[in-house]
């Protein structure tokens, strides 16, 4: 059965959600669907001038987030809303339009808040009848653009952001908390001291010192190259490993920087073992990237975050530090303290710990599938419908889709 998954690549969470629920899928239904990513915004049929406009994006949030942060505000609010939606996003109408034609699909999902609308649109031209799913990837603020289109289904990562659902007037039914999705290899049990060590080796780090792990999401950003350079110069005895996503400017100069470190800084671009990174890492040192936080708890990693972007990453950091999980450092010497701290307090950097695990939801992927599967089967009825979706008890809130499966996934 074909299903339709809309992303954009502004950032990298919207497509790791789409593929952590993609995977979900083929590993609790195996066989009856089959998920088409697709990028309406910057893939290559997307029009020239879309896919500028976006390409706006990293540039923006690396070199000027003030600006992205007028912008975001500014765009808030229906009237402006809507102009920008028949003037700067309308060719989105039609890239989103030719995907729905081509694939046909009985269900179409969107994981980015400037593809909710124009795919209902496409729904009601080429598939009437279709559900039109909208999969929230911020994770405690989000735009207008995320709740105000008349999907079928709002699946919403934490309770503030269904709260924001209910103020919109979106009627009850048709919002869920259900948690942001993380691929399958996030959700191991979280690893011990000795774990750790042996992770670091099989990556190439001496395992033996401190490790200071940073990552700045997939446009590399947040001041990672002074925020590492620091962290070397002030500890000897600390190594630090600098995730760089595809920022290629700051790869090269810390590669320049790993040079004159004595083996203590590790640089890598994009990865894909990511959940190596988090699970071996003594303290994670970041933006309060949504992707970021929603993997780490995951991977019960202590977190200390240094930035956000103004917009949609506000409230993050609040939530992270308000559960014990991790600490906020938006300045240098706040950052260098906080090392300090950590490097010599076990008790507090496990208490950390069991705070992130107690924030993690590693089966929100699975728990989205199964409700994309029931509603993708209530219009394409096979002999072996899925069982019912049900809603139940989560460890972290309320409003968590359980699917109740003779089979049970594996997480």
């Amino acid at each position: 059965m074909p299903l339709l998954f809309l992303i954009g690549d502004t950032g990298g969470g919207h497509r790791s959600a789409a593929q952590a629920v993609s995977q979900a899928l083929d590993r609790c239904y195996p066989g009856r669907f089959a998920p088409v990513i697709c990028d309406p915004l910057r893939g290559p049929g997307s029009p020239l001038r879309l896919r500028w406009l976006v390409s706006l994006y990293g540039p923006a949030i690396r070199l000027t987030p003030w600006l992205w942060g007028l912008l975001w505000r500014g765009s808030g609010s229906p009237r402006t809303l809507g102009w920008a939606r028949r003037t700067l996003l309308s060719p989105a109408n039609g890239s989103v339009a030719e995907a729905v034609s081509a694939h046909r699909p009985a269900l179409i999902v969107s994981f980015h808040a400037m593809t909710a609308e124009p795919a209902v649109r496409a729904r009601n031209h080429s598939v009437p009848g279709v559900p039109v799913i909208t999969v929230v990837t911020d994770l405690i603020t989000t735009h207008l653009s995320w709740r105000d289109a008349a999907v079928d289904q709002i699946i919403v990562p934490s309770a503030p952001v269904g709260r924001s659902c209910a103020l919109d007037g979106t009627p009850e039914g048709r919002y869920v908390e259900i948690g942001l999705p993380v691929a399958a290899e996030f959700s191991a049990a979280p690893p011990g001291a000795a774990e750790r060590r042996a992770l670091q080796r099989s990556l190439g780090l001496t395992g033996d010192r401190f490790l200071v792990v940073v990552t700045g999401g997939a446009e590399g950003s947040g001041g990672i190259y002074r925020r590492a350079a620091t962290i070397l110069r002030q500890f000897g005895d600390v190594d630090v490993a600098v995730i760089c996503g595809r920022n290629r400017r700051l790869r090269r100069r810390l590669a320049r920087l790993a040079e004159r470190a004595d083996g203590r800084l590790t640089v890598r671009g994009f990865v894909d073992n990511m959940a190596d990174w988090l699970r071996c890492a003594d303290v994670v040192v970041g933006k309060a990237g949504p992707g970021t936080i929603a993997e780490a708890t995951c991977c019960a990693a202590p977190l200390v975050l240094t930035s956000y972007v103004p917009g949609q990453e506000e409230g993050n950091a609040e939530f992270v530090v308000s559960a014990g999980a991790g600490r906020y450092a938006p300045r240098m010497r706040d950052l260098v303290a906080e090392i300090g701290w950590l490097r010599h307090d076990p008790a507090a950097l496990a208490a950390m710990r069991d705070a992130s695990a107690s924030l993690s939801r590693p089966g929100a992927a699975a728990d989205i599938a199964g409700l994309l599967a029931r509603l993708a089967c209530v219009r394409h009825v096979p002999d072996d419908l899925p069982p019912e979706v049900t809603f139940a008890e989560s460890p972290v809130s309320s409003g968590t889709v359980t699917q109740r499966l003779d089979r049970e996934p594996q997480p």
